[in-house]
């Protein structure tokens, strides 16, 4: 069956008001690479001097309860818990100061990496595009502070990743105008902003949970590829 890049999720525009249920369809998902100072000490790599941009396929996308397939045949393949933040206003060119006014609200990500294929390649479309490889939700707030907020990882109950953005390398704002200087960002596009330290591999039968403090709980159960 083939993946078609639209789901439904909710919207909490400002906490503790009402939902409501929109159609998610992000024209682009820009990535961004070892962007918290931890990660980037874990993977031997330096502070970068700059945002390193990555794009995953629309076609990844996954809802939350839904079941990562993973392929077979690779030693490694990574959860990355991240906050993800959906464009709400096009930006193009944006400053820093601006930058959060384009922003619709946050939502838990899992970066889902063949982190052999990321390694063997040298740039990362392949190992991180497969389909499923890129959960969203469980819903998308509004009126967040992003500088400082707790992101949690669970595989099975047990939590592998412990952090909170204001190890950004480079904060939500920053990424924004960054981006947005080299490409427009359309409504409803998708900013995965890194992960923390704590990477590592799912197996088959596995839980993962990312947790994102006033988001919510990203749950996927993790199944083999047929």
């Amino acid at each position: 069956m083939v993946r078609m890049p639209v789901m439904r999720l909710s919207l909490v525009r400002t906490p503790g008001a009402a939902p409501e249920e929109i159609v998610f369809a992000p024209s682009k998902i820009v990535a961004i690479g070892q962007n918290y100072r931890a990660h980037a000490l874990e993977m031997g790599k330096g502070i970068p001097a700059e945002p390193l941009i990555f794009l995953k396929a629309p076609s990844t996308l996954l809802g939350d309860g839904e079941a990562i397939e993973r392929p077979p045949s690779y030693a490694r393949v990574d959860y990355e818990g991240e906050l993800g933040v959906v464009i709400g206003a096009r930006a193009r060119r944006v400053s820093k100061e601006a930058a959060l006014d384009h922003v619709l609200g946050y939502t838990c990500v899992n970066d889902v990496t063949v982190r052999e294929l990321q390694q063997r390649d040298g740039q990362w479309a392949r190992a991180k595009s497969f389909d499923t490889f890129c959960p969203v939700g469980p819903r998308i707030v509004g009126g967040l502070d992003p500088r400082d907020l707790r992101i949690t990882t669970r595989v099975n109950g047990a939590v592998r990743q412990d952090s909170s953005t204001s190890d950004l390398i480079f904060d939500v704002a920053t990424l924004i105008a960054f981006v947005s200087e080299h490409m427009t960002l359309e409504p409803g596009d998708l900013l995965s902003t890194g992960t923390p330290a704590g990477v590592g591999n799912l197996d088959v039968g596995d839980q993962v949970e990312v947790e994102i403090a006033g988001v919510g709980v990203l749950r996927n159960p993790v199944v083999g590829r047929a």
